[in-house]
């Protein structure tokens, strides 16, 4: 029998304000002594009375009007009760039956496939809570510690409805969605840092049947990697229990990324176990004549799923390209600026190749070294004065790349060194031909096995001579005249 899955993703993203939810505890993700971003709001004392943080209602706001959410007049925030040693309070602070944000939908447009790349995930509510404490596990494993520096930081969940179907699907999304999130600037969204956290919900149905299957949770999973993996790992294992005739549990389980399994960790509540009610503490909020709706969507940046679009439309990209220069801001300011900066004339044929370099070499290097944006010293100004040789045919292509890893380290002058080290390219027809000559005499085997129809050897040959030319020629004209030059 054929199944098909059924998913859901929750994402809590940690907000991105100078103090927490409802205290004036400072909100810094980076500092590290536990138990110092605490106040007796915070850690829920009796008698203490909280205070809505309106920057984090704002952020949220944002956000849903981002991704055309209804934002509606009224909303409130709730008590969620349940026991956990990081919840102080012994109860969160969130929203259950009126969140500030309904509905909206948010393309996979970071998808190379035009037809997933047009695929709407449709939103089902986005609301605003407040973050627990962390649970610290020392090796002897004898013990367990809190650091509350965490508790109470503002905290957004975002839920879509479950319309997702794959691994992929659900990568895509929260990958689109952290973007987003960084291009509003309502969050760093740093998985590996904790701030943004997702879960997900899998069923499995037969293809006719209407209801959905039994539905399983996997929770806190702090990579793209992990959602993928834990979905498709998921999928796997309820199509094996419900082909064996047996009925999957209803959980909440974990994930081990270690030997990428999934595992059960407790059954799954439902939201009568929280017995939510509204928070007596704080006022239910009209949005509206909190802030200036106008004013909030005129403040919204290009968004990302537009930045790509206009990069395809006004360089002429491709969207494999456009999907990397979206996911890196850095990256993407050094495309326009040295694109910018290009003699007219190489405009043209510069830009692709201002692409390519960039996409592959420069975040190549950039990536196999462990380098920071800070690390790399490469000005928009020499990259374009590179591309300018590179296309005026002054330099090859090879000697291109060998530059470029000189600049990215020292930025020096690429004039310069093209005139130092002797690299501009040689179209003196002669000192090819001499160089050739001397090639083929030293290599009497290779030549052998040309004539004998192992035709690869001609680059190994055209390799021997590049080395020689100190790479100052055109590899395809070097192949052309080695061909000559053999076949006589």
């Amino acid at each position: 029998m054929e199944y098909e899955p059924i998913l859901g993703l929750e994402v809590h993203v940690e907000l991105k304000t100078k103090s927490k939810m409802f205290c004036s505890c400072s909100n810094d993700s980076n500092e590290h002594h536990p138990n110092t971003l605490i106040c007796p709001i915070c850690l829920g004392h009796p008698g203490t009375l909280p205070t809505i943080n309106k920057k984090a209602v704002e952020l949220v706001i944002k956000v849903g009007l981002a991704v055309g959410s209804q934002i509606p007049e009224f909303s409130k925030f709730d008590r969620k009760n349940y026991f956990y040693p990081d919840l102080p309070k012994g109860y969160q602070i969130s929203q259950y039956d009126e969140p500030l944000c309904k509905g909206g939908q948010l393309f996979l447009y970071l998808s190379d496939d035009d037809k997933l790349n047009q695929r709407a995930i449709e939103i089902e509510r986005i609301h605003l809570e407040e973050d627990t404490g962390k649970l610290i596990h020392p090796e002897d494993k004898k013990s367990t510690l809190i650091d509350f520096n965490r508790a109470g930081i503002p905290l957004m969940e975002l839920v879509t409805k479950p319309v997702i179907h794959t691994g992929k699907e659900a990568r895509l999304f929260a990958q689109g969605l952290q973007i987003l999130l960084k291009t509003l600037r309502v969050s760093e969204a740093d998985m590996e840092k904790g701030q943004m956290r997702c879960e997900v919900n899998i069923s499995l149905k037969p293809q006719e049947q209407k209801e959905l299957g039994t539905k399983v949770e996997v929770k806190n999973l702090n990579s793209f990697k992990a959602v993928e993996k834990a979905i498709d790992f998921e999928i796997k294992r309820q199509t094996e229990i419900l082909e064996k005739g047996e009925k999957v549990i209803q959980e909440t389980r974990g994930w081990d990324p270690i030997k990428e399994i999934t595992y059960s960790q407790r059954t799954k509540e439902e939201a009568q176990d929280y017995r939510y009610f509204p928070e007596p503490d704080l006022p239910p909020l009209n949005v509206y004549k909190l802030f200036d709706f106008k004013k909030l969507k005129a403040e919204l940046p290009e968004l990302p799923w537009q930045t790509k679009q206009n990069l395809i439309q006004t360089y002429n990209i491709l969207s494999q390209g456009a999907n990397i220069l979206v996911q890196d801001d850095k990256a993407l300011l050094l495309f326009k600026e040295t694109v910018s900066k290009l003699d007219p004339e190489y405009k043209k044929i510069g830009t692709p190749l201002i692409n390519n370099y960039l996409t592959t070499d420069i975040l190549g290097i950039k990536e196999k070294e462990g380098l920071d944006w800070e690390d790399i010293k490469l000005s928009s100004d020499n990259f374009a004065q590179l591309i300018n040789n590179l296309a005026s045919e002054k330099i090859s292509s090879r000697v291109a790349k060998d530059i470029l890893l000189d600049i990215i380290h020292s930025n020096q002058d690429v004039e310069e060194i093209i005139k130092t080290k002797g690299l501009e390219k040689i179209k003196d027809e002669s000192i090819l031909i001499s160089t050739i000559e001397e090639i083929i005499k030293n290599n009497p085997k290779a030549i052998e096995d040309y004539k004998k129809g192992k035709t690869n050897t001609l680059q190994f040959l055209v390799g021997q001579t590049m080395a020689k030319l100190k790479g100052a020629a055109d590899p395809q004209e070097l192949g052309k005249l080695i061909r000559e030059k053999i076949t006589g």
